[in-house]
């Protein structure tokens, strides 16, 4: 008789559990949906969107501060498309900063942190989003360029994540740009040396999936080369 006990508890505490797990997952997935959707109808206003990306620490005074905010003003000047960036410090305060310089939209695609991030002065309009990869499908998803400043692990990972998706084709043949020579090309030497020619684990087309430039002027000829994205 206690045996038959024990089995009715451990059975009424899986179907507890189970029940507590389908619960847990319907709700999740019902903010993950409300998510993406409050996304796509926020990046609908701007279908013609530059993207730039860049580290939190690289402070105004700071050389690739600077020339982010150029760029970015340069890009709504030339081609009439929004700058979108993460909403943050550094760069992407730079990259906003820019665009609102120029008049146009300076767009912050932000992200609720333990500790608030702060949304810089110069965003002219904003979403913030609970999940990380919600929050990073927004930032790419109209792009008719990526831009890359240095950065941190944020970053790279960023980066890295564009140029996987670019090689697996799961996305179109949109720019990757990588500004600043100086801080990218230890990177490509060790894409050459270590992964194409010592372990053979990319192809040589792989490396011309990027571009690695300082020239802000090419930058704004391949952003009205670019097709149009997330129509």
């Amino acid at each position: 008789m206690a045996t038959d006990n024990n089995t009715e508890a451990l059975v009424s505490f899986i179907d507890k559990i189970k029940h507590h797990v389908h619960v847990t997952a319907e709700d999740r997935v019902s903010e993950i949906d409300n998510e993406f959707l409050r996304g796509f109808e926020f990046v609908a206003q701007y279908p013609k969107t530059v993207t730039i990306y860049g580290g939190t620490k690289i402070q105004e005074g700071s050389v690739y501060y600077e020339k982010a905010r150029v760029l970015a003003k340069k890009i709504v000047e030339q081609t009439r498309c929004a700058v979108v960036t993460g909403g943050g410090p550094g760069i992407m305060e730079a990259a906003n900063r820019g665009a609102k310089e120029a008049n146009g939209d300076s767009i912050g695609i932000t992200i609720k942190l333990p500790h608030e991030q702060t949304t810089n002065k110069y965003v002219t309009a904003s979403v913030n989003f609970y999940y990380f990869f919600v929050r990073r499908f927004i930032l790419s998803f109209t792009a008719k360029c990526f831009v890359f400043f240095p950065g941190g692990f944020g970053t790279l990972d960023e980066f890295f994540e564009i140029l996987t998706l670019r090689q697996t084709h799961k996305i179109s043949p949109v720019p990757i740009v990588l500004f600043g020579t100086e801080y990218w090309q230890p990177l490509e030497k060790l894409f050459r040396i270590s992964l194409l020619e010592k372990y053979g684990t990319i192809r040589p087309e792989d490396l011309l999936i990027y571009n690695i430039t300082d020239d802000e002027d090419g930058i704004i000829e391949m952003v009205k080369k670019a097709h149009q994205r997330g129509q």
